[in-house]
């Protein structure tokens, strides 16, 4: 099962978000040969003109077990006011070279307003 965090992301403005993944042991989660993904929706059946997609990457070393999660500015000044849900799974391959997903977070992000806008 997923853990379960809530957030806050400023419209307008940069955001990320550094995961540091453990094992069952406690030590951090070999990540070697993963992939993540990370969506956000305004709720559970948006289409998909209303998802965005973070930018996930596993940080290297993959060993060390960081997931890195980003939203550009432009991403976050693209969203609505108010409450989002959103998720990130890992996947992998198994000896059997099936696709393994695994949801390792998930809950709610709050956009909180601009005030000021940037003008490029």
């Amino acid at each position: 099962m997923a853990q379960y965090e809530e957030f806050t992301i400023d419209q307008g403005a940069d955001a990320a978000f550094e995961l540091h993944l453990t094992d069952t042991t406690g030590a951090a989660k070999n990540l070697t040969n993963y992939s993540v993904a990370a969506k956000i929706k305004k709720n559970y059946n948006s289409d998909s003109a209303d998802t965005h997609d973070f930018t996930s990457i596993v940080a290297a070393p993959s060993t060390d077990g960081i997931v890195t999660l980003s939203l550009t500015n432009t991403q976050t000044d693209a969203l609505k006011i108010g409450k989002y849900v959103y998720d990130v799974e890992l996947s992998f391959l198994d000896s059997d070279s099936n696709t393994v997903v695994e949801r390792i977070l998930e809950g709610r992000i709050q956009v909180t307003p601009s005030v000021t806008k940037w003008v490029f």
